[in-house]
This record gives C-alpha cells, structure tokens and sequence, in this order.
C-alpha cells in the first residue's frame, strides 16, 4: 500500500553486509554447529562490581526516577573532564566543552545531524566503521573516502591531497584512531599537522578515540584535544563500553569545540533527556575510580590479541599484531583473496565453523581484509587456529 510513498533516506543506504554473515551463523547454529565468533566487537566480561553497586544505590532513590539532563549531570561532565587532564593533561570547562551522551554512537550521529546541511561533504577514511560514513549520508550530505591501509604509511599525505581537491570544500573530516576496523595507530605529530591544516583549509575535526584505553606494549594513545588550539577546530567522542566493559550502559561523551559542543546540546534537548541518572552515577564512579578494572581489562585484551595473533600464525594465516584496538585486521589468505571479503567470510564459518567480519563492509577499500575481534577465550581461540589450518590446508 502506498507504494508512491518513498522513504528516501532509507534507500540511500547500502545493504547491510553484516547481516549475511550473521544469517548464515544463525543457521550454523540451528544446525548442531560450535561457531566460534570473532564477528562482533561486543565485550564479553561484566562491568567492575563497584560500578554496578553505586548505579544500584542510586537506582532506588525515587527522585531519579524523573527526567534527567539530556546534556549529562554536571558531575559526569566534570569527572569526564578530570579524567582529560589526568590522562591527557587537558583542561576542558565541564560546561560549555564537554557533553554526556546515550553511547558515543549517538553522539556522533546528533553531532552530524546538528552541524550538517544537505550537499555538505566531509572526508572519512576508508574502510571506517560504518556510522562514520553513514551518519552523514542520512543527513543528506556527501562522502570522499579516504583510502587507510595499514600498509601504507602516508595517510596525511592523502588527506591533504583530498581536502584540497575537493569541490565543495569539506566541511569537517572524520579521524578514528586506534581505528575500527583497520587497528591503524597515529603519534601526536598526526594531530599536530591536521589541527594546522583544518585552520589553514577552514574546516572542523570529529576524532573517535573509542579504543584509546586499549593498547599494547609501549604505545600509549594520544588525543587530538593535547595540542594547542585543538578546541579551536575539533571535537573528540569517547565511550565507556569498552574499556569499562559497559557496552549495554550506552555511555559516551562529545569534548572540545565550543560551538559543535553546544550545537550538539542544542539538538539533544530536543530529541532526547539524556541516560537515567543512575547509569550516570555509575559512570561517574568508573570514571572516578576505575583505572585499576581499565588496566585488567586492557592486559586481557593484549594477551587475547598474542594467543590469537600467535596462533593463527602458526596456523598458516599471517596475521600482524597491532599497538591497539580490540581487533585484528587480517589480510585474507593469497589463494583465497580472489573470493573478496565477504564470500571468504562465508567460506571460513561453513568449513572451519569461525566468523568473522568481511572487510568489505567497512568500505570498498577494505575488501581484502577481515576483522578479527579479541572476545573469545584462550582455549576457543586456540580450537578456532586448529580449523583454520585444516581449512587452509583444504582450502
């Protein structure tokens, strides 16, 4: 019925590629079958207890049960500003550079919605996790991708070139570093040269360091927000989902550039009353007092990325290891690279029972790639190198 009536947002996406892999896991597992899933970045373990028991002790005060702010409560503005200057040495004003939002996920796309107009471009690596690209299509804008590769080691060069070539001048550039899905790294000299290209080119910045507490060795992950002038330029989103294992809390934060902060606020007051206050409460205490759960949490995680890393080496599967991310990004097999991403994908959970995530829905730019994520345990993640050997081997 109504068959005129369009919904044009809607169609201007692409087909969700995920789903295809997800399905055919589904019926793996209909089917009697041990699918070992490294598809999904979900965290795995449960939030500290301490965190849990201070959202719980607020829960029961009936006069939270109310509406919230949907900037965040002051405090939570503050406690994510103190955990800046702690880590990063940066000062923010917990009232007019620093806003709580439902997950960073919506912050990003409020933040989109806010500062978008239909036509506007932005530049956005390629691949990147979707919502990066497609929080702006929604709103009607445009996208000039930006090949990432952790093989190539001159990415600034190429955004350069794009930013100046680009008709119409892009309007911000989105940067995701550790990023999803390709695990690739920045040092703080990155940031340095984009602040001063956004003020000499005239355009904003949105940087995502929702991996930031989970790195590895000697790498330590910078913020956009540590060089001088930065707030002038750029904004930076953070979330609790994953070093905190509070995924299901939808917890996230949008810092930096008064003007999209408060553009960002503008928009949230009228979609939104923010998360209950007792979520914030537990996240003010993980801020507060969480760095020992984060430093647990991140020495899980890099000895989740060794046993895997190492042992799908051994398997036959070079895989390299990152400085960072909850993520392996692994090039698929030469013998197999002709079947893209995505049919590789379906290959590996029919015959070797493993799942992955085809690079291909990331961007064009990634289909010779799969991402890996470090959420199985050591003895599943050793049975998942033994089919893949005998699966190379087969294959």
């Amino acid at each position: 019925m109504f068959d005129e009536i369009e919904f044009n947002k809607i169609k201007r996406l692409p087909p969700y590629v995920f789903a295809a892999v997800n399905e055919l896991k589904m019926q793996q597992r209909y089917a009697g079958e041990d699918v070992i899933d490294f598809s999904m970045g979900n965290p795995d373990g449960d939030t500290p207890e301490h965190i849990v028991e201070k959202a719980v002790e607020v829960l029961k005060r009936s006069k939270v049960h109310r509406y919230s702010a949907s900037k965040g409560i002051y405090k939570l503005r503050e406690a994510i500003c103190k955990w800046y200057d702690r880590k990063y040495g940066v000062i923010l004003d917990p009232e007019s550079e620093a806003i709580a939002t439902i997950g960073s996920k919506e912050g990003y796309v409020h933040l989109v919605f806010a500062i978008s107009d239909p036509g506007d471009l932005a530049i956005v690596p390629d691949p990147s996790y979707p919502i990066h690209t497609y929080g702006i299509v929604l709103c009607g804008g445009n996208v000039n991708r930006v090949p990432l590769s952790p093989e190539d080691g001159d990415f600034f060069g190429k955004l350069e070139k794009a930013i100046k070539e680009s008709t119409p001048r892009p309007k911000y550039v989105v940067v995701n570093f550790p990023n999803n899905p390709t695990t690739a790294c920045v040092e703080l000299d990155f940031y340095e040269k984009l602040v001063a290209l956004a003020k000499r080119e005239r355009f904003y910045i949105i940087s995502d360091i929702a991996y930031a507490d989970i790195s590895f060795g000697d790498y330590k992950t910078p913020s956009i927000m540590q060089i001088p002038g930065a707030k002038d330029v750029a904004v930076e989103t953070f979330t609790l989902s994953k070093s905190y294992n509070m995924a299901g809390w939808r917890v996230g934060f949008v810092v930096g550039n008064k003007k999209l902060v408060g553009a960002l606020a503008k928009i949230k007051s009228y979609f939104d009353y923010g998360m209950h206050t007792s979520l914030q409460v537990g996240a003010i205490e993980a801020l507060n007092n969480g760095a020992e759960d984060v430093e647990k949490i991140r020495q899980m995680y890099e000895k989740r990325m060794h046993i895997l890393c190492d042992s799908f080496n051994e398997a036959g599967w070079k895989i390299d290891k990152p400085k960072a991310s909850m993520f392996a990004w692994a090039k698929i097999p030469e013998h197999l690279r002709h079947l893209g991403s995505l049919e590789f994908s379906k290959k590996l959970l029919l015959e070797a029972n493993v799942a992955v995530s085809p690079g291909i829905g990331f961007g064009p730019y990634g289909d010779d790639y799969v991402r890996i994520a470090f959420i199985e345990n050591e003895k599943r993640t050793r049975q998942a190198a033994k089919n893949i050997k005998e699966f190379l081997k087969n294959g």
